[in-house]
């Protein structure tokens, strides 16, 4: 008889562990059920996988934190190097799984499966999709297919790449998409299929690892709109910001006095990355603002939140404009 895959599940809170007064309402408090309740509200992952876990964190990921973050890369490392596991399951919130599955991308340093999951309607509620998801997932961490794809996200169905995944509803099941390059493949009550492997680095050949001292750089999002004050960046530099991620209009766009202000910062030695507010498309470089000219940095197809992190982490090294803006077209 063929011995099943190995799979870790680390449990960090979320709507999948949800739980409301009743089964109808729309509100709910994250994070009521332990990892062993969510475990048995799914009675045939042992069919899938040998099944090991623990309770990692439990938060709503509003509450997310870098802290958590690190932890959990240092935790995932640490387990894969061991043979006798295949791959790792994350449950988590969904208001910030992009941003915890880009950080474990880039962070992560195996091959092996990490896969993330959560669920939009919370433990208690009709047709609650937290089980199904974390079932999928699991088949997705115990497929042999998925080592060397990076870290995924499974929902609804669908496998995402950590780079190119956002949420796109505040209360569908179909939340998240990934708008620019694509599903990675589907599951489908634990049947897997894969359409391609993720386009940029990550994993094994990020050159970024969890093996830092906290806290990272402070890096800010100021959001872009008509006739915005620049005074908004200057507060953040006050503050201890390193580098400003401009959710631009547009392709990245902002108006003249906040360009001003933003080349004075850079100038400064502040890192300023124009991303863009709009849900698709890439930001490219000297296309409608001079990037060369005014020292920014272009986001390409990283949303703003995605920048965030991967800027914050770029800043644990000393590195100029161009060497930054390389690892925008990589990761």
């Amino acid at each position: 008889m063929k011995t099943l895959p190995s799979v870790r599940i680390l449990a960090t809170g979320g709507t999948i562990a949800g739980a409301a007064a009743s089964s109808t309402q729309a509100g709910y408090t994250s994070g009521r059920l332990n990892l062993k309740g969510l475990l048995n509200a799914v009675p045939d992952l042992d069919r899938l996988a040998r099944i090991d876990g623990e309770q990692f964190a439990n938060v709503g990921s509003q509450d997310m934190s870098f802290d958590i973050m690190t932890r959990l890369a240092r935790e995932i490392n640490g387990l894969l190097v061991h043979e006798e596991i295949d791959g790792v399951v994350v449950t988590h919130g969904t208001d910030t799984m992009e941003e915890t599955a880009f950080f474990l991308n880039l962070t992560i340093n195996s091959s092996k499966p990490v896969v993330m999951t959560g669920a939009m309607r919370p433990a208690t509620a009709v047709s609650a999709d937290g089980p199904l998801n974390l079932f999928n997932a699991v088949a997705v961490a115990a497929d042999p297919a998925a080592k060397g794809r990076g870290v995924m996200v499974v929902m609804n169905d669908r496998i995402h790449g950590a780079h190119s995944l956002t949420k796109t509803n505040t209360t569908s099941v179909e939340t998240f998409l990934s708008p620019v390059n694509g599903l990675m493949g589907t599951v489908v009550f634990g049947k897997v299929k894969f359409f391609r492997g993720p386009f940029r680095k990550h994993t094994v050949v990020s050159e970024f690892n969890p093996e830092y001292d906290l806290p990272l750089p402070r890096v800010d999002i100021v959001y872009a709109c008509a006739d915005m004050p620049p005074d908004l960046l200057g507060a953040s530099v006050e503050r201890g910001a390193k580098g400003i991620v401009i959710a631009g209009d547009g392709n990245g766009n902002m108006n003249e006095d906040t360009i001003r202000a933003a080349a004075g910062f850079a100038r400064q030695g502040i890192c300023i990355v124009r991303a863009s507010r709009v849900p698709t498309g890439t930001v490219g470089r000297n296309v409608e603002v001079d990037d060369d000219a005014n020292g920014f940095i272009a986001s390409d197809e990283l949303n703003p939140a995605k920048a965030r992190i991967l800027l914050m982490l770029a800043l644990l090294k000393d590195r100029g404009v161009e060497e930054i803006q390389e690892l925008y077209y990589g990761y």
